[in-house]
C-alpha cells in the first residue's frame, strides 16, 4: 500500500502552546514515515521533532489572509485525509463547497471538551463556527467517554473515542530527590473561575503547614495575586514553558485540580506521569485518575479539603498513589495513542480509495 497522505490542519510552530496544536505535533512526530506522508502548516520556527520527521512537508502560511491559501491546500493538496480540522472561515467554505469539487478525502475532527460550552472564553460566534465546521466533519473522535456523551446529548452526534496522550518519556518522576521539608501542592491551569484556582488558595489558608504553587495565567490573575499576598505559603509562578512545568511537577508532592468542567485534562496525565497523586473532580469522570488507587475523585470542596489533608499527613500514601498513577498512565502514552491513530488513518484511507 502506498503511504497515506495526511493533511494536518494545525501549525507545527514550536512556540504555539494551544492544547490541540501540541497534541497534533505529538501525533505527527510519531507517525511511521514509511506509512504516512504528512503535510502541516507553519508560520514561525517549527518544532524540531516535526522538522526531523522524514516524509513531512511544512507549508508556510502568512500571518494574515490565510483563507485562500488554506482552501487551495484543502482542495488541491491530493491528501487522503484531513486531520484535526479547525474551526475557521476556510474550513467552513471547504465543507460547503467540497461536494461540488468532488473532494473525496476523509475529514476528521477531534472533540476535546464537553459541548455544553461552559468555558467563558467561547463566544456565541465561536460556537456557531464550531457547529459549521468541526461538528460537520465526516468522522468525529472524542477524547473521553464524558466528551462522547456530551456530544450525543447536546448535538445527537456519534463519535469514536481516542484518548489524549501524554509524553511519558518527558514527564517522569524524580523519585530520588530529597523530600520537601514541607509538602508541596501544585496546580497547573488557566486562572479562570471554573478551573478552581480560588479553591487552591482556600486550601492554602486551611493547611498552613504545606506550600502551594499555582502555574498559569488568566482573567483571575490579579484577584488571586492580591489574595495570595496575605498567604505566606502560596507562590504564583505565572506562565511557564514545557520544561519549567516539568520541573514543577518533579518538585511537587501532590497535584490539586479543582476544575469542574473539562474534557480530558492533559495536566492530570502529566502529573500522573510525573509520579504525583492527583485530587480532581468527579464531574467529568477523568479516566486518567483511579479513585482510591492513583488519587482521589471528589464531589465537592469539603471532600477535596478532607482528601488533601489525608495526603498531606501520609507520605507513604502519596508515594503509593504516585507509583500507581505512573503505571496507570502508561496506557495513555503518545506512542500508544499514535498507534490507534495510525490504524484509524489506514482504515479510512482504504475505504476512501475503495470508494473512489
Amino acid at each position: 500500500m502506498k503511504p497515506v497522505k495526511v493533511l494536518v490542519d494545525s501549525f507545527a510552530d514550536e512556540a504555539l502552546t494551544n492544547a490541540q496544536m501540541i497534541n497534533a505535533r505529538e501525533i505527527v512526530s510519531r507517525l511511521d514515515p514509511r506509512l504516512f506522508s504528512v503535510s502541516m502548516f507553519v508560520q514561525g520556527i517549527p518544532a524540531p521533532q516535526i522538522v526531523a520527521r522524514p516524509n513531512t512537508r511544512l507549508i508556510q502560511l502568512p500571518r494574515r489572509l490565510q483563507t485562500i491559501p488554506l482552501l487551495a491546500r484543502f482542495f488541491f493538496g491530493g491528501q487522503d485525509i484531513v486531520f484535526y480540522l479547525k474551526a475557521s472561515p476556510a474550513s467552513r467554505w471547504y465543507l460547503k463547497l467540497r461536494s461540488r469539487h468532488r473532494s473525496r478525502c476523509a475529514v476528521i475532527a477531534t472533540i476535546e471538551s464537553q459541548t455544553d460550552w461552559r468555558d467563558e472564553t467561547i463566544t456565541p460566534q465561536s460556537i456557531r463556527l464550531i457547529e459549521d465546521t468541526v461538528l460537520r466533519c465526516d468522522y468525529l473522535f472524542s477524547n473521553s467517554m464524558m466528551v462522547k456523551r456530551s456530544l450525543e446529548t447536546n448535538y445527537g452526534l456519534q463519535s469514536e473515542i481516542v484518548p489524549t496522550g501524554v509524553d511519558t518519556e518527558f514527564f517522569t518522576p524524580n523519585w530520588e530527590r530529597p523530600a520537601n521539608f514541607r509538602p508541596r501542592v501544585l496546580f497547573v491551569g488557566a486562572l479562570r473561575a471554573f478551573k478552581g484556582p480560588q479553591v487552591v488558595l482556600d486550601a492554602a489558608q486551611r493547611y498552613p503547614q504545606a506550600d502551594f504553587v499555582l502555574v498559569g495565567d488568566g482573567v483571575m490573575c490579579e484577584e488571586l495575586r492580591d489574595r495570595a499576598g496575605s498567604l505566606a505559603n502560596v507562590e504564583m509562578r505565572g506562565t511557564l514553558g514545557r520544561a519549567g512545568i516539568r520541573e514543577e511537577y518533579r518538585s511537587a508532592d501532590i497535584f490539586m485540580f479543582p476544575s469542574r468542567w473539562e474534557g480530558s485534562p492533559r495536566v492530570l496525565m502529566e502529573a500522573a506521569a510525573s509520579g504525583l497523586p492527583v485530587i480532581a473532580r468527579k464531574d467529568y469522570q477523568p479516566e486518567s485518575v483511579i479513585d482510591g488507587a492513583t488519587g482521589f475523585l471528589v464531589a465537592e470542596d469539603g471532600e477535596m479539603m478532607t482528601r488533601l489533608g489525608q495526603l498531606l499527613a501520609d507520605a507513604d500514601l502519596r508515594r503509593r498513589f504516585g507509583q500507581s498513577g505512573r503505571s496507570h498512565i502508561a496506557r495513555f502514552s503518545w506512542d500508544v495513542i499514535t498507534r490507534l491513530w495510525e490504524a484509524i488513518f489506514t482504515r479510512l484511507a482504504l475505504a476512501q480509495r475503495r470508494d473512489s
